[in-house]
């Protein structure tokens, strides 16, 4: 800094200075400190605290954190930010520093504030401070008026009238595609007469059927498309043909004859028919089958509301306990699966073993596989010469292991008893380990409002500020204002129990970041619990915090005395700058 000032711009003469120490000397001129004081000064980045005696400041009990109003601002500036992120943007640094100049204070005691808050009382409403963001509300919407909507009307009637249009178009179309079609049926069917039985599969090849039935067949659904098209009632007649119609389709006239008889075309036509006629049969089974299952069903429902309606408490407590007992059968199922049926002297589930893990069908395999891995090598191999052996295949398969697929009988009458039981009784609510979850409501859109641009300011206007007495907040391990002070005072020299109590009567604040309203009483109290019981305590702040420091210095420089405390140009070249950092400004003049 020396060689810049005096080498570069070549300066006659420079002198350094405390900040706070001139704002103290210029307010002790003006009677507000006395000559021993204790000046604390918490500016923009930084918080000093220095002591002075007979005006002149002992650097020795001077202490220092790197807290300051910056550090306020930013954190006013972060919680703002994480309370409403959606209006992040309008957080600007000056708008914080703004709203923490207006707004901010220093609570007498922060634990009772945070509580009034908290409790959401008539005295933490008075102090919140809302700041509201630019907000247009929405246009209200008119009610359209007469004119309007029958310009809609006519609009949609329009529109109606097209579609109506083309879908009598399209019908039309499509009845004479349907008409041609079975036109075309019918001379097919008129020429299959005329043919005779053996030349029926020649004749046919030229077309895409293979037999008279399936021509009538494919005639019966022309015919029937083409009166569902034109809308015609179905008769009495028309539902009898249909019947058989639909028998004659379940007929598959290619399976009873012999494959020698059929052409490769027939062949491949015969193996369809096979597969359809066995998937037809399947689906037939299953249809049946779920019939079966709902009569069942609806015989179990019939029967539990009559033991409902004879007794209600009784049937309501047979109903919880079977409940209550198929779900502890189901939960211990579910353990075995996954700890199987052993615990070799270990109640711990982690300490089975792998074949303890296997469920039954599992075991059944390995056992199977070690059995036919042990019988090989005994002789004459015979293994496939029954039928029985090739079952062992089926037995070994995996996809044989169905025990762990799907719900069984158990679980589908548990899943009917708790659905029994939250219909009847009110306050039952199923274990959330059988997977009925409750279905989640949608959040449906919600218009904004002037209250959602609206920034409210409540804990904030005090939690900011108060990290000039707990900097950990923030992550700095340092001391507050208050614990400083006494670190200052305790670092003096041995200088006697009346100076102590001298500097403590004049605690001078200055700096920008004292302007908030309770710091000096929020000091006092601070400074009170670590003195001695009845030591004199006074807190004063300077008359001009933020320019004080100014016109203490330029109050100094006028001084004819001042060059006395300069460090010259000349002193520079002949001592060094290594003489500069024992340099020390007087500021008692």
């Amino acid at each position: 800094m020396a060689e810049l000032l005096f080498e570069t711009y070549g300066i006659p003469s420079v002198a350094f200075g405390v900040d706070a120490a001139f704002s103290y000397k210029y307010n002790q001129q003006l009677g507000v400190c006395d000559k021993d004081s204790l000046a604390i000064c918490p500016g923009f980045s930084t918080t000093n605290v220095i002591p002075f005696i007979d005006g002149e400041p002992v650097y020795k009990g001077s202490c220092r954190t790197n807290i300051g109003g910056y550090h306020i601002t930013d954190y006013l500036k972060q919680l703002l930010s994480l309370k409403y992120p959606y209006h992040m943007a309008r957080f600007t640094w000056e708008k914080a520093e703004d709203l923490k100049m207006e707004h901010c204070y220093i609570a007498p005691d922060y634990a009772s504030e945070a509580r009034l808050f908290q409790k959401g009382t008539k005295e933490a409403e008075d102090k919140t401070r809302s700041w509201q963001l630019p907000w247009i509300p929405p246009p209200a919407e008119e009610p359209p008026s007469e004119e309007e909507i029958a310009r809609k009307a006519a609009i949609k009637e329009k529109q109606g009238q097209r579609l109506r249009e083309m879908a009598e178009a399209k019908r039309s179309s499509r009845i004479n595609e349907l008409e041609n079609e079975l036109h075309g049926l019918e001379f097919l069917l008129q020429q299959l007469e005329q043919v005779e039985d053996d030349d029926i599969p020649s004749f046919l090849s030229a077309t895409a059927y293979v037999s008279k039935q399936e021509i009538e067949s494919a005639r019966q659904k022309v015919s029937q498309s083409l009166r569902k098209t034109k809308g015609e009632p179905k008769g009495d007649q028309v539902e009898a043909e249909e019947k058989i119609d639909l028998a004659q389709n379940e007929k598959f006239p290619l399976i009873d004859i012999p494959d020698n008889m059929l052409t490769p075309d027939q062949l491949k036509e015969k193996r369809r028919q096979l597969f359809l006629k066995t998937t037809s049969e399947g689906r037939q089974r299953a249809k049946q089958k779920r019939y079966e299952s709902e009569l069942e069903q609806e015989r179990k429902n019939q029967q539990d509301e009559e033991k409902r309606l004879e007794n209600p408490e009784l049937y309501l407590e047979q109903l919880r306990d079977k409940y209550k007992e198929l779900s502890e059968k189901v939960e211990q199922r579910k353990r075995l699966k996954t700890n199987g049926n052993h615990t070799n002297g270990n109640s711990m589930s982690g300490a089975v073993g792998r074949g303890e893990r296997l469920s039954a069908a599992q075991r059944e395999r390995m056992r199977l596989l070690t059995t036919a891995a042990f019988d090989r090598g005994k002789g004459e191999d015979t293994f496939g010469a029954r039928d029985e052996d090739w079952q062992l295949y089926k037995l070994m398969s995996k996809d044989n292991d169905d025990d762990d697929e799907g719900p069984d009988q158990e679980e589908a009458e548990l899943t009917r008893i708790s659905s029994r039981l939250q219909e009847i009784d009110p306050t039952f609510v199923p274990k959330s380990e059988l997977g009925t979850s409750q279905p989640v409501e949608v959040p449906r859109f919600r218009p904004l409002t002037k209250e959602d641009f609206q920034i409210v300011l409540g804990v904030e206007r005090f939690r900011c500020p108060e990290i000039l007495f707990h900097p950990n907040w923030i992550g700095v391990d340092q001391a507050g204002l208050d614990e400083m002070a006494g670190n200052s005072i305790r670092r003096l020299p041995s200088v006697g129990q009346g100076v102590e109590e001298r500097l403590t009567n004049s605690i001078f604040l200055t700096g920008g970041s004292c302007l908030f309203p309770g710091i000096a009483e929020r000091l006092e109290a601070g400074i009170r619990m670590i003195r001695p019981s009845g030591s004199p305590i006074k807190v004063v702040r300077a008359v001009d915090p933020v320019l004080d420091a100014w016109r203490g210095a330029a109050a100094y420089a006028v001084d004819p005395l001042f060059p006395t405390q300069t460090f010259s140009r000349t002193d520079y070249f002949e001592k060094g700058e290594d003489w500069l950092r024992r340099y020390q400004l007087r500021y008692s003049l």
